[in-house]
C-alpha cells in the first residue's frame, strides 16, 4: 500500500496533553519562542522558582508591557487567548499590526516581542494549569505593573479553562476527515511477456486540521488484497465502535 500527498512536507507540533487537574498526565511544555530562550543564563534554574524565567528579552517585554495603554491592553489579550491554539496561523494580519503599532506606539520589532511575550506567558499558563490569582502574582514577581497583572489575570478567569479544552481537542483531533473519493487503475506488468494488467484503487482522502482551513488531499494506492485487508480492518473498527455505544 503506497501512501503519498500533494504536500510532502509535515511538521510535527508537539503534543499538549491534558493537565494532571483533569486525571492525565501532566503535558510536556509547549514550544517557547526562541528570541526568549537566547538569554537570561540557566533557564531552568529560573523556571524552578517561577513559570515565567526573568530572561533579558523578558525583562523587556515586561517593560513594553508596562508602557501599554492600560484600556487598550485587555482586548488584545482576549485577542491573543482566543487563537492561542492555532499554532499555524498568525493572530493578527499584516494590516491589523500595524494599526496595533499606531494604538501602542511601538516600532514593528517591539510589537512582536510584546506578542511573543504575551503568548509565551499564556502557554506556560496553559501548562501550569495556573489559577488566576497565581498567575497574577506570578507576573507581579517579574515587574510587571499590577495593572497588567490583574488584566491577565481576568483574562485567563474568563477563558482559560475554554483554551486548555481547545489544546486538549487539537490534540485528539489533529485531523478532520472532509472529503473522500476514488478511482480504478490499471497498471501494465513489468514482464512483457506477461501482459497482464493489475488494477489498482486510489483513494483521495481530503483531510483538514484547526491550525488551517487549507484541505490537504492525501492520496493512497491499493491493490486488490491490500484493499481487501483495509476493509477488513475498518470491519474490526467498526465493530470495536459499536460496542462502545
Amino acid at each position: 500500500m503506497g501512501v503519498f500527498t500533494k504536500d510532502n512536507t509535515h511538521q510535527a507540533e508537539q503534543s499538549l496533553q491534558p493537565p494532571d487537574t483533569m486525571n492525565g498526565t501532566p503535558p510536556s511544555p509547549p514550544p517557547r519562542p526562541a528570541t526568549l530562550l537566547t538569554s537570561g543564563g540557566a533557564v531552568a534554574a529560573a523556571m524552578a522558582a517561577s513559570v515565567v524565567p526573568e530572561t533579558d528579552s523578558i525583562r523587556r517585554a515586561v517593560l513594553l508591557l508596562n508602557a501599554v495603554d492600560p484600556g487598550r491592553f485587555p482586548r488584545l489579550l482576549s485577542r491573543l487567548l482566543q487563537r492561542l491554539h492555532l499554532k499555524a496561523e498568525s493572530s493578527f494580519s499584516e494590516e491589523e499590526e500595524e494599526k496595533l503599532q499606531i494604538a501602542f506606539s511601538l516600532e514593528k520589532q517591539d510589537l512582536h516581542l510584546v506578542l511573543e511575550a504575551i503568548s509565551f506567558i499564556l502557554e506556560q499558563a496553559v501548562y501550569h494549569n495556573l489559577k488566576p490569582a497565581s498567575l497574577q502574582q506570578q507576573l507581579q514577581s517579574i515587574h510587571l505593573d499590577q495593572d497588567k497583572a490583574e488584566a491577565f489575570a481576568s483574562a485567563w478567569a474568563a477563558a482559560g479553562q475554554e483554551t486548555i479544552e481547545k489544546f486538549r481537542q487539537r490534540v485528539l483531533t489533529p485531523q478532520k476527515l472532509e472529503t473522500i473519493g476514488w478511482q480504478l487503475d490499471l497498471q501494465m506488468s513489468a514482464s512483457v511477456q506477461a501482459k497482464l494488467k493489475s488494477p489498482r484503487a486510489v483513494l483521495e482522502l481530503g483531510v483538514s486540521n484547526e491550525d488551517s482551513k487549507n484541505l490537504k488531499k492525501v492520496f493512497v494506492e491499493f491493490s486488490h488484497q491490500e484493499l481487501f485487508e483495509f476493509y477488513n480492518k475498518l470491519e474490526t473498527i467498526q465493530a470495536q465502535l459499536d460496542s462502545l455505544t
